[in-house]
C-alpha cells in the first residue's frame, strides 16, 4: 500500500468547506468516476460510481472536522483504498488536507501501487482545486 497527502488553503470558513464536501460532490471533484447512486444507511453514506466499465462503491463517514471514505465490496479498481479529508481554520480561511492509501493487489506491487498513488494524488489535487474554485 502507498499513501499520499495533499493540502490546500481555501478562502472559506471550515463550516462552508464542510457543507461543500458532500460525498457525491467529493467523487465528482476527483473527476475519475461519475456518481450513479447515493444511499444513506447505517449512519453512513454509500456512493456508487462508475466510469469506462469500472464500478466502485464508497462508504463515507463524517468525523469531527473531517470526512473518511473507503472502497467497499468486491467491485472497484483497488484491493484497498481509503481517504481522510480534514479541515481546520487558518488565517482568513481553511487548510484542507487529503490523505489517502491505495493498493491494487496486482503483481509487482512496488510498481503498480506507486502508479496508483501517483494517479490518486492527481485526483486529490483536482478535488481540492475544484473545492477552492467553488468556494471563491
Amino acid at each position: 500500500m502507498r499513501e499520499v497527502t495533499v493540502e490546500d488553503f481555501v478562502a472559506a470558513t471550515p463550516a462552508e468547506v464542510e457543507r461543500a464536501l458532500a460525498p457525491d460532490v467529493v467523487v465528482e471533484y476527483e473527476g475519475s468516476f461519475e456518481v450513479l447512486e447515493v444511499d444513506e444507511r447505517d449512519g453512513a453514506t454509500f456512493v456508487t460510481a462508475g466510469a469506462r466499465g469500472v464500478g466502485v462503491s464508497l462508504r463515507f463517514e463524517r468525523r469531527d472536522g473531517g470526512l473518511r471514505y473507503e472502497q467497499v465490496g468486491d467491485a472497484g479498481p483497488f484491493e484497498e483504498m481509503w481517504t481522510d479529508l480534514s479541515w481546520e481554520p487558518e488565517n482568513e480561511g481553511t487548510r484542507v488536507v487529503a490523505r489517502s492509501g491505495v493498493a491494487l493487489g496486482l503483481p509487482l506491487s512496488a510498481l503498480t501501487d506507486r502508479v496508483a498513488a501517483w494517479k490518486r494524488r492527481g485526483e486529490l489535487d483536482r478535488a481540492l482545486d475544484r473545492l477552492a474554485t467553488d468556494l471563491e
